[in-house]
């Protein structure tokens, strides 16, 4: 019989959900004031104790005409500035770009200093969140906003050997032993083997409504290649540790950076990493997932 695991997956009801691995997302409860069609008190309007033609003519003043309705008003969003960088582009400015964004998790790879495609999808992720025109290129609105946000990055980040935030300590259950120590407050995943620190990479994990289970696990299922078979997404080099959730890389974490979310899985951004750490770890090895 083939063992089919999935991130999340889907059931009927609640309970099925969570047995297999995933949190059922529900719909919104309608605001108070959405009364039910043709019912409800919000739907009712007192009649008027003198209409307004009567009124009239017993005073010989002519009904005021109804004012026009004024238009809603719409969400204003900043014009590009001058172009400074955009696609193609290379050199020392672009490699700072990247290392920037990194520092605040929108771009997931290594800096390069070559504004390719990762680029354009990190600063249009950027750009958007701000309110700003989600054009991809790095113009002097866009540019003076990040400044502001982010720190000048070390020599470390902008060769990609350091990260924008600190791992903390590892949790006294990675101390010993192999173990994939995960931290929800970092965001990171290291590869410890015996209390030493092997490999760091940036994670993500599930939204409020399907969360990543905590405690400690063990790598039950590998599988280099697989394919939801519920969302239709491809989750690589993952190691599956509770049910359904695994540990895999994301093809839409590297782009969006923490713009979104994993059906509880624990998401990888950086594919080099992943891949080396799928071919050191074992089935059976510890997985601790922690705050």
């Amino acid at each position: 019989m083939q063992r089919i695991l999935t991130c999340g997956a889907l059931a009927a009801t609640a309970a099925v959900a969570m047995a297999a691995g995933c949190s059922v997302q529900t719909a919104g409860t309608p605001a108070a004031g959405d009364a039910k069609a043709g019912g409800g008190p919000a739907h009712r309007t007192a009649s008027p104790a003198h209409p307004p033609a009567a009124t009239a003519a017993a005073t010989g003043k002519k009904p005021a005409k109804p004012s026009a309705p004024k238009p809603a008003p719409r969400t204003a969003t900043a014009r590009p500035g001058r172009t400074l960088m955009a696609s193609g582009a290379t050199g020392k400015q672009v490699r700072e770009l990247q290392a920037r964004l990194r520092q605040i998790a929108w771009f997931g790879a290594t800096p390069t200093g070559t504004y390719g495609a990762l680029t354009v999808a990190a600063v249009k992720g950027f750009q958007g969140k701000r309110g700003l025109a989600r054009t991809g290129t790095t113009d002097t609105v866009t540019w003076q906003r990040l400044l502001a946000m982010t720190k000048t990055p070390t020599r470390d980040e902008l060769n990609g050997t350091a990260g924008g935030h600190s791992a903390g300590k590892l949790d006294r259950r990675c101390l010993t032993g192999r173990v994939l120590c995960i931290s929800k407050t970092s965001r990171t995943l290291r590869w410890v083997n015996d209390g030493k620190v092997l490999s760091t990479m940036d994670v993500r994990f599930g939204s409020q409504y399907t969360p990543t289970r905590e405690g400690t696990f063990h790598i039950d299922f590998k599988s280099r290649h697989h394919v939801s078979t519920i969302y239709h997404t491809a989750m690589p080099y993952a190691m599956f540790f509770s049910g359904g959730q695994a540990v895999h890389y994301s093809s839409d974490f590297a782009a969006r950076g923490y713009n979104g979310a994993s059906h509880g899985c624990v998401n990888v951004r950086d594919e080099a990493k992943i891949a080396a750490l799928f071919d050191q770890a074992r089935t059976g090895d510890k997985v601790v997932v922690y705050r």
